[in-house]
């Protein structure tokens, strides 16, 4: 059963990071861009770079040159992804301000992702927390709603996953519907068994990931990861689409009198923005249609 909605939202946006991942890579200097477009936006958390091998992806090569050429602000929050120790050490070294990790509570999913067991990726997830105390670590828990492989999750096991996360030094827990299993049912389920202090990361590609978020508003959730423009999908998944797009995520809100911060508008011009440094309309139906406020005064 759904609630009153809370007064206020905090969202951070992947775009920079997991929308760009699987995309050829773009420069530097133009995520620096695109970022900073975001910024430009009230947009105050930000997945801005992976950590990770540039031979395993391309797109995430140059994270520290990155990190280095952003401006900083102690209003707005820059997140690197991490996939082990390694990936932790030189992110701490290029002076981000939260780790992201990711472990998935799917056996065949965490394989395929990170070449390791979930147990073993709880570990690593031990050793990155111990070794970051000046920067607080988010896991992200993949196909929390529904595995692509072994199918429907129980949801007591997403909430003992998660008790084990924080138990290990996580300070947040965001859980991902990878490949957009989830429907407001399976939000109710999974809330019900974990609480709402927790975020989500969701996925359109069952066009069911707006939806999900209301629903998740209504059991008091008050955190999202969306990407500017929809980008995204995880390469190891068959079928897995892009994020929630972080403008149409921000125009429901508004609507709905929910507070992010955060102008539709400037969302729009970065989205554009990212449209162009992919050389292809991004999915997102706000990004192409515009906010509602664009109609006003007499559009038929």
């Amino acid at each position: 059963m759904g609630g009153a909605l809370p007064t206020s939202a905090v969202i951070r946006d992947v775009g920079p990071r997991d929308g760009l991942q699987p995309e050829t890579p773009v420069s530097v200097a133009d995520r620096v861009r695109l970022i900073e477009a975001l910024i430009t936006a009230g947009v105050t958390r930000i997945e801005a770079a992976a950590f990770v091998s540039p031979k395993a992806v391309p797109a995430m090569a140059g994270a520290a040159e990155v990190m280095a050429a952003l401006p900083r602000s102690p209003d707005v929050t820059l997140t690197a992804l991490v996939p082990n120790l390694k990936g932790a050490k030189l992110a701490l070294a290029a002076d981000v301000d939260e780790l992201t990790v990711t472990i998935s509570i799917s056996e065949t999913y965490n394989q395929r992702n990170v070449g390791m067991s979930s147990a073993e990726s709880e570990a690593v997830i031990a050793a990155i927390c111990a070794s970051s105390p000046e920067a607080p670590v988010d896991a992200v828990v993949s196909c929390a709603f529904g595995s692509p492989y072994e199918g429907d999750v129980d949801p007591a096991a997403v909430a003992a996953l998660e008790g084990r996360l924080r138990d290990v030094g996580c300070a947040a827990v965001t859980l991902a519907d990878t490949t957009g299993m989830a429907t407001p049912r399976r939000i109710d389920e999974v809330v019900d068994a974990v609480g709402p202090s927790i975020g989500l990361h969701l996925h359109d590609t069952r066009g069911t990931a707006l939806v999900n978020a209301y629903a998740a508003l209504q059991r008091g959730v008050t955190r999202f990861d969306t990407s500017v423009g929809g980008l995204g999908g995880s390469p190891f998944a068959h079928g897995a689409t892009g994020n929630l797009a972080t403008e149409e995520l921000v125009a429901m809100l508004d609507d709905l009198g929910v507070v992010t911060g955060i102008s539709v508008e400037g969302l729009v011009d970065a989205a554009a923005l990212a449209s162009a440094l992919v050389g292809r309309p991004v999915p997102s139906r706000v990004a192409g249609a515009g906010p509602r406020s664009r109609l006003a005064g007499g559009a038929p």
